[in-house]
């Protein structure tokens, strides 16, 4: 009495899948770990750093938002050729 055809080709079937998955799980992770060399975890927490700057708005250079109609107006320049005086 031997081992049915159906019980080996589904052993063998279920082997290659295990397999199959052990490969494309361990290839994932090389893949992952190589993009990620070179990142690394920041010195402080971005929340802490964001709160930290709201709270001090007079610190901050310029202002936040601009004219549309200057930057109309800057963009026709840049698009004539003339050089356009940039107030940054």
């Amino acid at each position: 009495m031997g081992i049915s055809p159906a019980v080996a080709f589904t052993t063998i079937l279920l082997a290659l899948m295990i397999g199959a998955g052990v490969v494309s799980s361990s290839w994932g992770y090389a893949l992952g770990r190589q993009a990620l060399t070179g990142v690394r975890q920041p010195d402080t927490r971005p929340a802490s750093s964001a709160a930290s700057d709201q709270a001090s708005p007079a610190t901050s250079s310029g202002p936040m938002l601009r004219d549309e109609q200057e930057i109309i107006q800057d963009v026709k320049l840049r698009m004539s050729g003339t050089p356009a005086e940039s107030g940054q």
